[in-house]
């Protein structure tokens, strides 16, 4: 094979996994260097979002970089309530001890700033063992030997590198991990898809509106009715001069229920509910979108293949178990355990045990029982079954079911609301995300009288706000058929396209040949925001757009 440029360790993607990993590695000394594809690092990750310090976790953030919660995040979230909507009626309950449980500190982030601050971190770090961190840079693939064996990453814009380790911490589309055959795109119930808009707010309104202290911040979620049968929910985090507003679903359900997500993130945004703080003066600065993995189903138990581990999402490594709902900080874990696997596997003289090494940490240090709960995997099979979801939807909402809800209270519901345990195991279904928050709702709300004068912007004036740097000529997705029945989906729940609206990625039309009529799709890639939604809904051809091209977000 032809020579190519060396490094002990390649780490792609400069978001918190990548960063937690590169930080490691220079800890001991390995010659590392960092790949991030966009123009900084943050320009491509959106987050909801809230980073954990665990109690438990082995390693956090601010073990890492010391000056983190200071210089990077915004508020640290001192209060949690989830609200159960049905119509304007709302039930609200106190889920603080649930947010505490196994929490040291929990602060809300913004990932553009939070990245970046990151990014020159690592910088330094890495420079002092020769290596250093490059933007702008896609890794497309993973370099073979002869023997088909991974000895490195191929790239866009550089020619292949070869190293010793390979950590890809490069995001939930994460193309390395599909080119080892370790993640794949087939199951829409295997991810969830997330919508936000960050709302203007200035710290001193922040602070009135939610009734906080400058060193205060707030977390609220919301289920119900809301989002008519789609599973999942909504979330606010208040953040230093801004909000974090957004929405959940399961991905499957986005597409049964042929839902368009900047609706139900609408739907959210208008609710009588949000009145008190969104008030008249509504600005919302950037709208982004992301696929989540659902970890109970996907995160890998075994996350490496040769020289290669994956972290954080690119391992569905991403715990969203109802309200709790955790996943920079198991990225931050992943890769400081996946660096110090290489370093002591290479110490040992057993380069070849780094994976192995690497997926018994995981499961020595807890990552993976809170990740993959056994209790889940033991409940699902019988609890996901539609005839079990149909009946347990029959009896709350029958008139037995109500007077149960009456009788056990709100007292009762918050503590089992609460419950860590409970909500590991809870199903995937719409009895705890609809049925049962619309119930409770009905039954123990108060109706809200507030007036919401919110007026969200148009899907087209949220693509027109975000920034792009189109690759003219090199379409990042290409539609392998275009037959409305194999890629029709994806015109609804592709979170910047819309049924007739004609300036998203995908659109639908009938046309007509030879006197024949089809049901047809058509794309433009120039609008997209590189969630990946697409790539499981329709069947496309997907990658990331080259280095620095495509969207880039000032918030995320």
């Amino acid at each position: 094979m032809t020579e190519h440029e060396h490094y002990e360790a390649v780490v792609v993607g400069a978001g918190p996994g990548g960063a937690a990993a590169a930080a490691t590695l220079a800890r001991y000394g390995v010659e590392t260097l960092v790949l991030e594809r966009g123009v900084e690092a943050g320009s491509k990750n959106v987050s909801g979002g809230i980073i954990y310090g665990e109690e438990s976790a082995p390693v956090t953030i601010d073990d890492l970089f010391p000056d983190f919660r200071e210089a990077a995040a915004e508020r640290p979230v001192t209060r949690y309530y989830i609200h159960n909507v049905a119509g304007d009626r709302v039930e609200t309950m106190d889920l603080t001890s649930l947010h505490d449980h196994d929490t040291e500190w929990a602060d809300a982030v913004l990932r553009r700033k939070m990245d970046s601050w990151l990014e020159d971190r690592v910088h330094e770090v890495t420079r002092e063992t020769g290596g250093g961190l490059l933007t702008e840079v896609r890794a497309n693939g993973l370099l073979r030997d002869d023997d088909g064996e991974i000895i490195g990453v191929t790239m866009d814009e550089l020619d292949p590198i070869e190293a010793d380790v390979i950590i890809a911490a490069d995001g939930v589309n994460s193309e390395l991990a599909r080119d080892a055959g370790l993640m794949d795109w087939e199951e829409p119930d295997e991810w969830f898809q997330g919508v936000k808009a960050v709302v203007d707010l200035p710290p001193e309104e922040v602070n009135d509106r939610f009734a906080l202290a400058d060193d205060e911040g707030v977390a609220h979620l919301f289920s119900g009715d809301l989002f008519s049968d789609v599973r999942g929910g909504g979330f606010l985090y208040t953040n230093r001069d801004s909000l974090s507003i957004g929405t959940v679903f399961h991905l499957d359900s986005l597409v049964a229920e042929r839902a368009e997500p900047h609706e139900l993130l609408d739907a959210l945004l208008t609710h009588p509910l949000l009145a008190q703080w969104l008030g008249d003066d509504y600005h919302e600065r950037e709208y982004a979108a992301k696929l989540v993995p659902d970890s109970k189903k996907v995160a890998l138990r075994d996350p490496h293949e040769g020289r290669l581990l994956l972290v954080g999402d690119a391992a569905g490594q991403m715990q969203a178990q109802g309200p709790i709902i955790k996943g920079m900080n198991h990225a931050v874990t992943a890769g400081a355990l996946a660096a110090e696997a290489f370093a002591q596997s290479t110490a040992r003289g057993k380069p070849e045990q780094v994976g192995e090494r690497y997926a018994e940490k995981l499961r020595e240090e807890g990552v993976m029982e809170k990740l993959r709960p056994r209790g889940y995997d033991l409940t699902r099979t019988v609890a996901e079954r539609d005839d079990v979801t149909d009946a347990l939807d029959s009896l709350l909402t029958s008139r037995l079911g109500r007077l149960g809800v009456r009788a056990l209270g709100s007292g009762t519901l918050e503590r089992l609301y609460g419950s860590p345990l409970l909500l590991s195991i809870a199903p995937d279904t719409r009895t705890p995300y609809v049925t049962l928050p619309t119930v409770v709702a009905e039954e123990l709300g108060t109706r809200v009288t507030d007036t919401n004068r919110v007026e969200p912007p148009s899907l087209e004036e949220r693509i027109g706000e975000l920034t792009y740097d189109t690759d003219v000529g090199n379409p990042h997705i290409v539609l392998q058929d275009d037959s409305y029945e194999a890629s029709g989906a994806a015109v609804a729940a592709c979170p910047v396209s819309a049924e007739g609206f004609g300036g998203g990625c995908y659109r639908d039309e009938f046309v007509r040949t030879n006197g024949d009529e089809r049901h047809v799709v058509s794309l433009d890639t120039q609008p997209c925001v590189e969630c990946g939604t697409c790539a499981v809904v329709a069947d496309t051809e997907w990658t990331h757009p080259r280095g620095g091209k495509g969207v880039s977000y000032d918030d995320g």
